[in-house]
C-alpha cells in the first residue's frame, strides 16, 4: 500500500488529474476501475475522481510495489541554467527570459524555459524529485523563441491555476518596449484580425473578418524618436495573439527593427551591421496588477517589471535614446 498525503503545492485539483500524474503510465480505465473497487481511496472513503483536494488529504493506493512501478514511471529531471527572477513568491515567478531561449518545449528534445524552471526550484529546495511526481511547474503566457522579456510560471497548482485565469481574463494590463522603423508621433489604438498561415507560422493582418481569424487589439505610446527617424513605443497587450504586435506593427507602417519575418529588410541590415541586431528589438516589459485575491495576494497593487536586455539598451543609446520609465 502507498499512502501520499496532498501538500499545499498539489491541492485545488481533481483527484483524478492527480492519480493521472502519479500513474502517468496507467490507462484512464485503470485508474477509474480502481476507484471503483476501493483500490484507491481518498480519507479512508471512496471516490470517483471528481472530487478537489485540499491540503492534508489522504490519498492511498492499495496496489503492489510492481503495479506502482510499472505505472508510475521514472521522474523528468530539471536542466539547470542562470534564471533572472524578476519576482518570486510562495505561489509564483516571473522570469526575465533572454532571447534565444524557448518558452516551452516545440520538439520532444527541446530544452526550454520550463526545464530550467524545474531545475531552478529544485535547486532552491522549492520543490523535491517526488514533488514531481504529481505536479509539474508551468508557465502562463509564451514569448517567442526571439522575443525576450517576463514570463510567468506558477511554483503550486493554485499558483499555475490563478494566473492561468488572470491572464485568460486579461485581469493585468501587460506592457511591451520595442523599437520600430519611422516616426510616431501619436499614441493609438488599433483594432483587426489575424489570420495564421499555419504552414507558414507566419499571421496575415486582415482588416476585415474573414474565415479562421481572430480579432486583435493593440495600443501603443511613442516615448522617443531617434536622430535616426525611428520610434520607441510602449506597446500595450490587449489580445495575445501569436505574433500579434509584430504583425500588427508592420501592418501599420511601422514594422519592429530586427524582425526578419515582418520587417524591413533594408533597416534591419542596417541595425544589423552597426549594431549585430539578429533578432527582433521586442521585450515584454511590466505586467500591472489590480487587486487580487486567493494565491495572487501579493501582487495586488503591484508592477512586475523585466529590465531590457544589454543589446536593446546599446541599441538605444547608439541612436540618442534613454530607455524611459514610464
Amino acid at each position: 500500500m502507498k499512502q501520499l498525503v496532498i501538500k499545499e503545492m498539489e491541492s485545488g485539483q481533481r483527484l483524478d488529474k492527480f492519480l493521472g500524474k502519479y500513474l502517468k503510465e496507467a490507462p484512464k480505465s485503470f485508474i477509474y476501475k480502481m476507484l471503483r473497487k476501493k483500490n484507491i481511496t481518498l480519507n479512508g472513503k471512496k471516490a470517483d475522481g471528481s472530487e478537489k483536494l485540499q491540503k492534508e488529504d489522504v490519498v492511498k493506493l492499495f496496489l503492489s510495489e510492481e503495479t506502482l512501478e510499472k505505472f508510475c514511471g521514472t521522474v523528468k529531471q530539471g536542466e539547470k541554467t542562470a534564471l533572472d527572477i524578476v519576482y518570486e513568491d510562495n505561489q509564483v515567478l516571473f522570469i526575465n527570459k533572454p532571447v534565444g531561449m524557448l518558452s516551452q518545449k516545440a520538439e520532444k528534445e527541446d530544452v526550454s524555459l520550463v526545464e530550467y524552471l524545474t531545475g531552478y526550484l529544485l535547486d532552491t529546495g522549492s520543490l523535491t524529485e517526488e514533488d514531481l511526481r504529481t505536479f509539474r511547474p508551468g508557465v502562463c503566457n509564451r514569448l517567442d523563441r526571439n522575443t525576450s522579456g517576463l514570463v510567468a510560471a506558477g511554483k503550486t497548482v493554485q499558483g499555475l491555476q490563478a494566473l492561468s485565469q488572470c491572464f485568460q481574463e486579461r485581469s493585468m494590463h501587460k506592457f511591451y518596449l520595442t523599437l520600430v522603423k519611422g516616426e510616431v508621433r501619436k499614441a493609438a489604438y488599433i483594432r483587426g484580425y489575424l489570420w495564421k498561415d499555419e504552414k507558414r507560422n507566419r499571421v496575415v493582418l486582415c482588416r476585415e473578418k474573414r474565415q479562421g481569424s481572430l480579432p486583435i487589439e493593440t495600443k501603443y505610446e511613442p516615448l522617443a524618436v531617434s536622430e535616426t527617424g525611428d520610434t520607441l513605443l510602449k506597446v500595450q497587450l490587449l489580445t495575445g495573439r501569436s505574433h500579434q504586435i509584430r504583425s500588427h506593427l508592420a501592418g501599420e507602417g511601422h514594422p519592429v527593427i530586427g524582425d526578419f519575418k515582418y520587417g524591413d529588410a533594408k533597416v534591419n541590415e542596417v541595425y544589423r551591421r552597426k549594431y549585430g541586431v539578429q533578432h527582433q528589438l521586442l521585450h515584454a516589459w511590466k505586467l500591472e496588477f489590480s487587486q487580487m485575491e486567493g494565491a495572487l495576494e501579493k501582487l495586488s497593487g503591484r508592477d512586475v517589471t523585466a529590465p531590457v536586455p544589454k543589446l536593446f539598451q546599446d541599441v538605444l543609446k547608439g541612436i540618442k535614446i534613454e530607455e524611459m520609465k514610464r
